[in-house]
């Protein structure tokens, strides 16, 4: 009886060790996943797509060309504005010269002729004057070559004037119309130039094409996304923290990440979620509150993210200050 009931004791105790060794062990670590913010390249404009400049899974630099939608309403308005505004110029420049070259010269010869035909007036005015005063001549004929000289006079005022504007150009209302639809029209210009550009995108930054959501001959509708991009700045591990681990962490504190077939990588903390991702439905106490768990997100360096991909698990420690 005594030897039967030691051989149970023996049994339970190998039994009650071979429980504890399956029991997981108690680990500092956290549970996480690698998450990717993306960039979604669209064009503001709808049209066909002509050309799709990339493939899905390779890397580019910045400013790669990425796709081309197409652009002839585009590029024929343009043309158009662009020949608009030459005109408008032209209209500019011509008003501001004033009258052509052959204009002003003509002017300017009848402004001498009519010089020459004053000061012949006023010898006849002078020779008459002094007939006038011997009794040779009559009254009438002196007050008609008074009147022809000041006739002549008045001529040369006129073409004076005449000449004075012609030099000047346009009125300056006129001109300021001119300039105001010249300004317009370079703006008219400028959008049609950014409707062109805006038909062919670029990258914005290096990195990985994740994604190609057109076909070439396929319509692209205004703002919708053609192609999706994963900079390797933007990839980063986001984990799962239970609230009495929670206070102790702050944005800027280092943590390493294990992900399984390569080495460990070493991140920053750079968010804390401000409320749990997990609230059980009964009344906190010091019981429950250990399911609060906070989600954490921490970034790498780019070079060390480029080869990582979304999803994949980690498990994340603190590294010592």
């Amino acid at each position: 009886m005594k030897s039967s009931s030691l051989a149970s004791l023996a049994l339970l105790a190998v039994a009650s060790g071979f429980l504890a060794g399956c029991q997981p062990r108690a680990t500092s670590g956290y549970q996480g996943y690698l998450e990717g913010e993306f960039v979604y390249v669209a064009a503001p404009l709808a049209g066909r797509l002509e050309q799709l400049a990339v493939a899905k899974g390779t890397r580019i630099d910045a400013g790669a060309p990425l796709f081309r939608l197409e652009a002839v309403s585009e590029t024929a308005a343009q043309r158009e504005a662009d020949d608009r505004l030459r005109s408008v110029r032209a209209r500019l420049e011509d008003l501001r010269k004033g009258s052509r070259p052959s204009e002003l010269a003509a002017l300017e010869a009848r402004l001498e002729q009519a010089r020459a035909a004053a000061e012949l007036s006023q010898r006849d005015l002078a020779r008459l004057q002094d007939l006038f005063k011997t009794g040779a001549t009559t009254a009438s004929d002196l007050d008609r070559a008074r009147l022809t000289h000041e006739r002549n006079r008045s001529i040369i005022d006129e073409l004076t004037a005449q000449v004075t504007t012609a030099r000047l150009g346009g009125r300056s209302d006129a001109i300021a119309a001119a300039e105001a639809e010249a300004a317009a029209a370079a703006s008219a210009k400028e959008r049609a130039d950014w409707a062109v550009a805006q038909k062919s995108q670029t990258a914005p930054r290096a990195a990985l094409v994740y994604d190609t959501l057109f076909r070439e001959g396929e319509f692209v509708t205004a703002g919708t996304p053609v192609i999706s991009l994963l900079p390797p700045e933007f990839i980063k591990v986001r984990f799962f923290v239970p609230e009495a681990d929670f206070a102790g962490l702050k944005a800027g504190d280092r943590v390493r990440v294990e992900i399984s077939g390569r080495p460990a990588l070493e991140a920053k903390i750079n968010y804390l979620a401000p409320r749990p991702e997990y609230t059980p439905p009964i009344l906190y106490n010091r019981a429950n509150r250990a399911k609060l768990v906070f989600m954490v997100e921490a970034v790498f360096a780019a070079e060390q993210a480029r080869d990582l991909h979304p999803g994949q698990p980690v498990d994340v420690t603190r590294v010592a200050p």
